[in-house]
């Protein structure tokens, strides 16, 4: 459908430009010509020669690359080496991506939901389109966001279409140079376990790509319309787990707990909060073994016997430590309401920081 319709564009321009033109796919194979007899022939040297995004002429013709998201998605091309073929081409690679994009608009289905999740269309249309399209309107659905570590040459689209071929129900959405979205659809005799498909996405990428990602789940969408709110759902899991869980890389929306409800705070709230709390000295004068210690303390919940096991440490140490604590905040972890007052301040305080590192970058 795509390639007609650049075709068509070539018989149009064909007659206000007295020469050939056409657009390659991304191995250098003619898709659509001014000259039909050159649909299909292959230009081996083109990807070659045009590695960038600058016109190059070579062979009596003059190209040009289009890519998006740092992949290469057409080359443009127009018979002539001169200056006038340059500007030609300059012309045909606005033209064409114009109308790709017109075409992605109007039929192409991943590009539709991309828009849904990320709110670029109004609520009055997504019906319309959806029915359009013949996608199902009532579907359950669920997002899983997958964010690389770092920038990576691998294509990470690649391989989570690889794992999710379905391209009728199943969308994998690049969202920036990190982030892919799978929107998942969840069919009712299915029993799937969203936990299970993301440590799944996570080894794959892994194995077969050499990345390290994080995975955010979202809630499960009741239909098309909330697929927007699952996205948001799935990237505050990994913005909350990247504060609160850093060990973790398979995060879900519904097991946030009360690190949720903190990320949403506004930092002048926290910060009041943390001022009332400890009165005396602030977490941040703690060294690195205190620090640690709370942490097993609370990993073992409260209980000093097990754990000065766990720290290989005497009974007697811990207690003292504690008594150190007490006297630094005022605050007895031995007790029980006091022990969740000074976790949630750790949680507090993880966040601020996190916020001022943000501000700082």
């Amino acid at each position: 459908m795509q390639n007609r319709i650049f075709q068509n564009t070539c018989n149009v321009l064909r007659k206000e430009i007295d020469r050939k033109i056409g657009i390659m796919d991304e191995n250098g194979a003619v898709i659509a010509c001014s000259d039909e007899m050159k649909i299909g022939q292959v230009s081996e040297k083109t990807p070659e020669v045009c590695t960038t995004g600058e016109i190059k002429a070579f062979g009596g013709y003059t190209y040009k690359r289009i890519e998006t998201y740092n992949k290469v998605e057409y080359f443009v091309f127009c018979e002539g080496e001169d200056k006038m073929a340059k500007g030609y081409c300059s012309i045909l690679g606005t033209h064409f991506m114009s109308v790709k994009q017109y075409y992605d608009e109007k039929y192409d289905k991943n590009s539709f939901v991309k828009n849904i999740i990320l709110d670029n269309i109004l609520p009055g249309d997504i019906m319309y389109r959806t029915r359009e399209l013949r996608l199902s309107v009532d579907a359950k659905r669920n997002i899983f966001l997958v964010r690389s570590h770092k920038n990576s040459d691998v294509s990470i689209v690649d391989i989570l279409q690889n794992m999710f071929p379905d391209r009728t129900r199943d969308f994998v959405i690049r969202i920036d140079d990190r982030d892919v979205a799978v929107v998942k659809e969840l069919r009712e005799e299915e029993q799937v376990d969203l936990m299970q498909i993301a440590n799944e996405i996570r080894d794959t990428i892994s194995v077969e790509g050499m990345v390290k990602v994080s995975v955010g789940i979202s809630t499960v969408a009741e239909n098309i319309q909330e697929l927007s709110k699952a996205y948001r759902e799935a990237r505050i899991a990994l913005e909350v787990g990247k504060v609160f869980d850093t060990e973790k890389n398979v995060i879900s929306y519904d097991n946030l707990g009360i690190g949720r409800l903190i990320y949403q705070l506004p930092t002048t709230l926290c910060e009041l909060f943390l001022n009332e709390v400890l009165k005396k000295e602030s977490i941040d004068v703690m060294d690195s073994e205190t620090i640690y210690t709370i942490q097993k303390f609370f990993e073992n919940n409260l209980n000093v016997s097990e754990t000065s096991r766990k720290l290989f440490v005497h009974r007697n140490t811990l207690v003292y430590r504690l008594d150190k604590i007490k006297k630094l905040t005022g605050i007895d972890l031995r007790e029980f309401d006091d022990a969740i007052t000074f976790k949630v301040a750790m949680m507090v305080s993880k966040y601020l920081k996190s916020q001022k590192e943000r501000d700082n970058d």
